[in-house]
């Protein structure tokens, strides 16, 4: 019988297959616990897309397209069924999965290297729409009536290969999106400017993924998974830019939050950027069967370069830099996530990315603790061993000197 490390499904997640397996042998046992049915009558599904599209990855460069569409939900309730700024802190997780076991998705085959195929279909632009658009698919099968998991992903529900997708209402994209599908525009520099006004993250990535963005002759359909991370890492970059270029917090400050049973502690002290993100899974949880704490530790440096490409780190990272620079400053960040047992289905790095902005935009809950202080904050609210609050405590509180003080200013 093969003996997979612990420590390895904490680093893949189930996405990157360093076991060999070709498949998490984890997730498959999630799948076979839910089985969910829709309604569909001879054939046909109708609904409001809330709007939501995925890029698959299997057989790539020829992937499958997702439109998910709520079986006789129509209107603004379409919304809820993909929109996980609705769903944090007001859904549980069973809550989050029994939405999304009732979202249909119909799937579409498209070639990645020919996104221009999509351009001039309305089944497509509905899914960057800022609001539910009314659609109708001809099904050429049944549905599958499975649930699938995902790290990156919320769960997907139900799925059918479609021979028709017919959008019965106008999509409404926001100005600039409509502007930057027609302008060649490099990818980053549209993500960015997407980002700084105010479109929802999770429309900026089907923009992306579905190839309505970047420069005209090197577009290309993404699978979903990646996007995600791709669009984190842009809007990460640009922000660090101008992080960097600012004077260094003066203050220890500790933020605390918690949903789906996953714990948060971000700390940000003074020093020049950097960010620490130790991941601790408790035993018996989702990602670690073993008996006792596995731990992933991930930190990049002043440039930004993460010494493990992880999609959870990245997900944290993006509403710490867009905290420093709400405040005008820069400075080292060390962020402690504590999974616990209860968390037995994985819904997507949303709820890494809300939770720890919730953290930050709440307040702290120490400024300029001691050492003793810090160790007993984290002790009191993690059941993480001694050896991780003693490492979070050292990286949080270690001396920094700046550099005025070796000027005379004034």
């Amino acid at each position: 019988m093969l003996r997979i490390p612990v420590r390895l499904c904490v680093i893949c997640k189930g996405a990157r297959n360093l076991c060999g397996l070709g498949y998490c042998p984890l997730l498959i046992g999630l799948k076979g616990r839910f089985r969910v049915s829709v309604r569909v009558r001879e054939g046909l599904v109708s609904g409001a897309s809330p709007p939501t599209a995925i890029v698959g990855e299997k057989g790539y460069p020829k992937v499958r397209v997702y439109l998910g569409v709520p079986p006789g939900v129509y209107g603004g309730g379409a919304k809820l069924y993909d929109s996980p700024a609705d769903w944090h802190l007001r859904l549980g997780l069973e809550d989050v999965i029994r939405l999304r076991s009732q979202l249909l998705h119909v799937s579409l085959r498209a070639d990645t290297r020919r996104p221009e195929d999509l351009y001039s279909r309305e089944y497509y632009l509905a899914s960057l729409s800022e609001s539910p658009v009314d659609m109708e698919a001809e099904l050429a099968k049944p549905p599958s009536p499975k649930l699938a998991f995902s790290t990156s992903l919320p769960p997907t529900g139900p799925t059918a290969p479609a021979r028709d997708v017919r959008v019965a209402g106008n999509p409404k994209l926001h100005p600039r999106l409509e502007r930057f599908i027609w302008d060649d525009l490099r990818a980053s520099e549209a993500v960015q400017a997407l980002h700084r006004d105010g479109v929802e993250f999770y429309t900026i990535v089907r923009a992306l993924v579905l190839g309505f963005l970047g420069r005209m002759r090197g577009r290309r359909l993404v699978p979903t998974r990646w996007g995600i991370t791709a669009v984190d890492s842009m809007i990460s970059s640009a922000i660090l830019d101008r992080v960097r270029l600012k004077a260094s917090v003066n203050d220890v400050m500790v933020y605390y939050s918690h949903y789906l049973h996953n714990k948060y502690t971000v700390i940000i002290a003074p020093g020049r950027y950097s960010t620490t993100w130790i991941e601790v899974w408790r035993p018996n949880s989702l990602w670690n069967p073993g008996s006792s704490p596995s731990v992933l530790v991930v930190r990049d440096d002043f440039r930004g370069r993460p010494s493990v490409m992880d999609g959870g780190f990245l997900a944290a990272r993006t509403p710490v830099l867009e905290h420093l620079d709400r405040i005008g400053r820069q400075g080292r960040a060390v962020i402690l996530r504590e999974v616990e047992p209860q968390y037995v289905y994985p819904v997507g790095s949303w709820q890494i990315r809300l939770t720890v902005g919730h953290a930050l935009l709440s307040g702290e809950v120490l400024r300029n603790p001691s050492r003793q202080e810090l160790r007993e904050f984290l002790k009191r609210v993690h059941r993480v061993p001694d050896y991780v609050v003693d490492e979070v405590v050292a990286r949080a509180l270690k001396p920094y000197t700046p550099l005025d003080k070796y000027f005379k200013l004034g």
